[in-house]
């Protein structure tokens, strides 16, 4: 790659200032930080870097305060004496094309996926779901797929989850045990999803990648913000929601290997979520997604506060790190400070370790990867101001930005066509149906013998009768015959 193509991101500045070099912006970054200390504007700041040259950003806004960036910052002589300070001359209060997207639908476009995009890992852990139960939920799966059943919504999981258990002493042979307990917990568990909003996300039309990559017609980079603060009230849907838009990413974008700028910047908020009691596999398949998507042009920057959160084997592969200050009041925070500062290159002019606890607000330690990728010596810098609105965007606002949105109306309508639910249920009302007719043919043939049965009787009885008539008539006619002849000879012999 040349290195000549390459752009240079300015974060901010000190005694110098310092820059994230395009080319190395999908190897991926850490931001971290107490509360209060300014992680939020650091994001906005990259997000408009990325924005200026072209490159869209996804990100999560959490507590609603990113979604002034479709506005212009209002001048402040702080902001000016700021930007003096930095050596900022080109500084330009403007609004940024923005996105809004929200899984429910009320603070945006809403953000849909079919059971089958999910897939069962990720579904076994939003619902939490042991090793048992995760077992008979790919069993479903694979009885999907080999019928041809579509699984869009949380219906056609629930009917197909019923027909497994219908059908589970024949599915126990071909794939393992299948009991109706595992069925039921899984049940329960799809209903406390429904209960937090999931029925929303899960559905059809699906987003389209492509929507998440646009550019506007000024050749910045779109912006998408999710709103989530709703959404984090339910952390594992967040995380299988962020988690399923990166899969899709890594699975769907070609190979571009080191590109000038990435195809896309994604930033995952509150990152501690996903890995606070993440099973092993899950856990596994980030470390895996973070590893190889760098090559799709993707970079991934995990936004938290204590770098403990992240685990090693993720956190060694963040080259960008901007660390705000940490408090050590505990001995967990002593030794988040301990590793936050041994995971920079030192700089001799720098107590890193006691810096991180002295940063003020908008303040950072910050080391980007150099040339040849190197990691740069750490840096205590100011971070540069946005030059869109810090804080959150009205309602009317928000509205305006919805309306000009070029994704238009694509996503507002759910769509549901034919899938597992409904050819399931037609198959059972179909069965139903047959069986009833099966039936109501065994009765009418059971009548009809019952009535045969009763006419041969009648039949029987009526040939019984005659025959015993006829005896009796035989008889009495030879009796008659008899006693005439008795009294007629009897008359004749006197």
């Amino acid at each position: 790659m040349n290195e000549t193509t390459s752009q240079n991101l300015l974060i901010g500045g000190g005694t110098e200032q310092v820059m994230l070099q395009s080319r190395y912006a999908n190897r991926h970054g850490l931001i971290t930080g107490a509360t209060g200390t300014g992680k939020t504007v650091t994001l906005q700041i990259l997000a408009e870097a990325f924005s200026r040259i072209g490159v869209p950003v996804f990100l999560s806004d959490i507590k609603g305060d990113v979604s002034g960036m479709c506005q212009s910052i209002t001048p402040h002589p702080k902001i000016d004496e700021r930007l003096q300070i930095i050596g900022i001359s080109d500084h330009q209060p403007q609004p940024y094309p923005c996105i809004f997207w929200d899984l429910f639908g009320q603070q945006g476009h809403p953000i849909r996926a079919t059971i089958s995009e999910i897939g069962p890992l990720l579904l076994a852990n939003l619902l939490e779901l042991n090793d048992t139960q995760e077992g008979v939920l790919n069993i479903a799966f694979k009885v999907a797929d080999e019928q041809g059943l579509l699984l869009l919504d949380l219906a056609d999981l629930r009917t197909l989850l019923n027909f497994v258990a219908e059908q589970r002493d024949e599915l126990s042979r071909l794939y393992g045990n299948v009991s109706s307990a595992s069925v039921a917990a899984i049940q329960r568990r799809l209903l406390v999803l429904e209960q937090q909003g999931a029925d929303h996300f899960f559905g059809e039309p699906a987003l389209k990648l492509s929507d998440l990559m646009r550019s506007d017609l000024s050749g910045r980079g779109i912006i998408n913000i999710l709103a989530a603060d709703r959404l984090m009230q339910s952390p594992r849907l967040y995380n299988t929601l962020l988690l399923w838009l990166l899969s899709e990413l890594f699975e769907e974008l070609p190979e571009v290997g080191d590109p000038d700028k990435p195809k896309l910047v994604f930033f995952f908020d509150e990152a501690h979520l996903l890995f606070d009691q993440a099973p092993r596999a899950l856990l596994e398949k980030v470390e895996q997604v973070v590893r190889l998507i760098r090559s799709k042009g993707v970079g991934v920057y995990f936004i938290t506060q204590n770098p403990l959160d992240v685990p090693d084997s993720v956190l060694g592969q963040l080259g960008n790190r901007i660390q705000h200050a940490l408090r050590a009041y505990t001995p967990r925070d002593q030794k988040a400070v301990r590793a936050a500062a041994t995971t920079f290159r030192q700089n001799p002019d720098i107590d890193t370790e006691t810096a991180i606890t002295e940063l003020g607000v908008g303040e950072a330690l910050v080391s980007t990867l150099q040339d040849k990728g190197v990691p740069g010596m750490v840096q205590r810098v100011l971070i540069r101001p946005p030059e869109s609105r810090i804080g959150p965007a009205t309602a009317e606002e928000r509205a305006a930005a919805i309306g000009r949105s070029p994704v238009g109306s694509q996503y507002d309508d759910a769509v549901d066509r034919e899938s597992a639910h409904e050819i399931l249920t037609r198959r059972a009302e179909q069965a139903t149906a047959q069986a009833e007719a099966a039936a109501a043919q065994a009765a009418e043939q059971k009548a009809a013998q019952k009535q045969e049965k009763s006419r041969s009787g009648s039949r029987r009885q009526s040939t019984w009768e005659a025959f015993s008539k006829t005896v009796v008539r035989t008889i009495g006619s030879n009796l008659g015959r008899q006693i005439v002849r008795g009294v007629l000879g009897s008359i004749s012999r006197r």
